[in-house]
């Protein structure tokens, strides 16, 4: 693959220059709020509509592919337009101006939130936003299911999916991750048999091996970690959830459940994607170097997905094997979504917060309200009852 990208269908034949890319990219990272379809609309109003680098097709092209590749999708979406204006290097300052804005902001939260003596009212705003963490989950969840349900192959199997990928959100920790692939290469072999005397790749193997190579170190625990995080999350960033749930709270104690809900909060209500909260968890275990360490990691298969993969998105959105496995996986993650609900209600310790949460639930489900208005909402709640005499989660 040659330093710049291909042009399939742009009007415009010269490359923007590197300064251009930093720029665009790194204001779309500032003002994404709202996560994916965010990121999407606002890709797309830049790259197709304003500047026609790329014709309508090849980026709704672009969209489905990155739905393929586990990681954050809109991400690797950005990623790809860089790099699809200004090849490799296009891609690494467009992918991480996209990503930084909302790196510093939410290692700043961080640095707040989970400071030795924060002060009453941040305390309350992350309880309360904190408690509203299960109603988005649930949100995120069913905003899944109609697209999932229409590409079903089976719908007995799409069902026993889903539920597996559920129960295993809610019981089975860090374990989650073999579900999915596991959901992953059934419905694979189901569709595709393995000729006689044939060999298959040995995908399953890899979590197992790296979960027993994690070590004794601390850095390579976390590193594991956020890898987990950012290359085997399937159907969407809020999969990661319970995966990291179960190892910075349950497993290695890096912080408690509370703090951990104030995590996920704080990865919904700033720019970029979900995947930001990995940097909280890194945050928590080892500080800023923990933070800017876990999130590096995290985000590191996308860039890889991207600058090895770009020029074959035509061959692998046609492979039906890599199809039949997200057909499989991806309900998985949908369900595993719905579940982490389940641990992260167990984590609340006030009735009050229980009162934010059924708030929240009527609030993104009937009522159709946005996720950061939600959660500024519930926090500010948090900060109200605090400041009058309400208890903090313990």
């Amino acid at each position: 693959m040659t330093s710049s990208a291909p042009r399939r269908g742009g009007e415009q034949s010269a490359p923007p220059a590197l300064l251009t890319v930093l720029r665009e990219w790194g204001r779309i990272g500032c003002i994404g709020f709202g996560g994916p379809p965010t990121h999407i609309r606002l890709l797309r109003v830049l790259c197709v509509e304003q500047r026609r680098w790329i014709d309508p097709a090849e980026f709704e092209d672009a969209i489905a592919t990155c739905n393929l590749l586990p990681g954050p999708a809109s991400t690797q979406l950005a990623i790809y337009c860089a790099w699809r204006v200004r090849g490799r290097r296009g891609a690494l300052a467009g992918g991480c101006a996209f990503i930084i804005p909302g790196l510093i902001l939410i290692l700043a939260l961080a640095a707040l939130f989970l400071a030795g003596s924060p002060p009453q009212w941040v305390l309350g705003a992350g309880a309360g936003a904190g408690a509203a963490v299960a109603a988005v989950a649930v949100q995120a969840g069913i905003s899944l299911v109609p697209a999932s349900w229409s590409r079903r192959h089976h719908g007995v199997r799409w069902a026993v999916y889903l539920a597996a990928g559920g129960i295993a959100a809610a019981t089975m920790g860090p374990w989650l991750v073999v579900v999915l692939l596991g959901c992953g290469l059934i419905e694979l072999t189901t569709r595709h048999p393995r000729p006689p005397g044939g060999h298959s790749r040995a995908v399953m193997p890899l979590p197992l091996l790296a979960m027993g190579a994690a070590g004794s170190s601390a850095l390579l625990t976390l590193c594991w970690v956020a890898f987990k995080a950012g290359a085997l999350s399937y159907g969407g960033g809020f999969v990661i959830i319970p995966l990291m749930q179960a190892d910075a709270v349950n497993r290695y104690h890096w912080m408690s459940a509370g703090q951990f809900l104030n995590a996920v909060a704080l990865g919904q209500i700033t720019p970029g994607p979900v995947l930001q909260t990995v940097a909280v968890v890194g945050f928590a275990a080892a500080g800023l170097g923990g933070g800017l360490l876990a999130s590096a990691v995290a985000f590191a298969p996308s860039f890889a997905f991207i600058l090895l993969g770009a020029g074959r998105f035509d061959r692998i959105r046609g492979d039906h094997r890599a199809r039949a496995f997200l057909d499989g996986a991806g309900p998985a993650a949908i369900g595993a979504i719905l579940g982490s609900a389940v641990p992260l209600a167990r984590a609340l310790t006030q009735p009050w917060q229980y009162v934010v949460l059924a708030a929240a639930a009527l609030s993104l489900l009937p009522l159709r309200r946005g996720v950061a208005p939600t959660l500024l909402l519930a926090g500010l709640a948090g900060t109200v009852i605090v400041l009058a005499g309400g208890p903090l989660p313990h």
